[in-house]
């Protein structure tokens, strides 16, 4: 199989590095509509519709992404199948900095790859480095549930719903 065929994304993608650093969900709090770190205050004017999700939810996964010249604070909840409830804010750089040298944060770093399969569906190819270096992760979002992907010939073994494949996992545990 040549270069073309074992990883087309390469020649046909838009790509981005990201550095992707996991907070201790347990130390985030809503004060008012401001949303917290520790005693950084991360956000303000958090919606009303944003502050009953976040007091309905018990687990978060929480994570600050630095992606090119974006920053964003992620709050995932608890997987549910394939899907999970996700709130997702753009945060200042200094503030998203400040938090993650001050602590400790659990962190991976990859070149992701966005590539539009034959079929049309967008694929997420996560090319990862440092401690899990050579470890390459596809995605792709459906439009439901139940709809039938073709799974490109490259595609490896079919990891959904396995936590120790998740990110945050990744980061605070290397390969499982």
């Amino acid at each position: 199989m040549n270069d073309k065929e074992a990883q087309p994304w390469k020649l046909d993608s838009i790509t981005s590095r990201i550095r992707q650093c996991y907070l201790h969900s347990p130390d985030i709090s809503l004060r008012g509509s401001d949303l917290f770190y520790k005693n950084q205050k991360m956000l303000s004017g958090i919606a009303l519709e944003q502050k009953n999700i976040i007091n309905s939810t018990d687990e978060w996964t929480s994570r600050i992404r630095f992606r090119d010249e974006c920053v964003t604070l992620t709050l995932k909840g608890k997987r549910d199948h394939a899907s999970a409830i996700e709130l997702e804010w753009a945060i200042d750089g200094v503030i998203a900095s400040h938090i993650v040298e001050q602590m400790e944060c659990p962190t991976v770093m990859k070149t992701r790859h966005v590539w539009t399969g034959p079929d049309g569906l967008v694929w997420e190819i996560d090319v990862f480095e440092g401690d899990l270096l050579n470890l390459i992760i596809a995605e792709v979002e459906l439009p439901n549930e139940d709809y039938s992907v073709v799974i490109p010939s490259w595609i490896g073994e079919e990891i959904t719903g396995r936590h120790q494949w998740s990110n945050s996992s990744l980061a605070r545990n290397g390969w499982p």
